[in-house]
């Protein structure tokens, strides 16, 4: 845990998922949830709150970090749709849900959190972890790979 640690916040006391990168600023995790493989967090690796809390320079290393990752996703499981969310309602501790979605989950085209529209349906996508890592590592190397438009061509 980090000085700047809360003792009851669930991302200051875990990693919250299983870490596929990490810097000194933040980390990435891959959220274990069979119905959405490849829903990632990017968590601050100290405790605040809200995103106007953190300094510039630090602020904008953390959005490098999900548009790396968004690219990353979509570059290894071309999904129909990529949603971001920073929420923070029950864990207010700044991080981002990075989720990708398919025309056939079980919430499209809603959000993950409200009611499903398919029952019974069972991702035949695979993930894999180290790849993800490698990937995001790739596109923090070059930030002109961010995928463009929506022609399904990856970067």
């Amino acid at each position: 845990m980090s000085r700047d640690a809360i003792d009851d916040c669930e991302l200051c006391g875990s990693p919250g998922g299983e870490v596929v990168w990490e810097s000194a600023c933040c980390r990435v995790v891959m959220v274990a949830d069979a119905d959405y493989p490849g829903f990632c967090r990017v968590v601050l690796n100290r405790h605040l709150r809200e995103m106007t809390d953190l300094p510039h320079k630090e602020r904008m290393h953390l959005m490098t970090v999900v548009f790396a990752v968004e690219t990353a996703l979509r570059c290894l499981y071309q999904p129909d749709k990529i949603n971001l969310a920073s929420l923070g309602n029950v864990t207010p501790h700044v991080h981002w849900h990075l989720i990708p979605r398919w025309r056939d989950d079980r919430h499209f085209p809603n959000p993950v959190w409200a009611t499903p529209q398919r029952a019974n349906v069972q991702s035949r996508r695979a993930v894999d972890g180290r790849q993800l890592g490698d990937r995001i590592i790739a596109a923090l190397r070059t930030p002109s790979s961010v995928h463009h438009g929506s022609s399904g061509e990856t970067p």
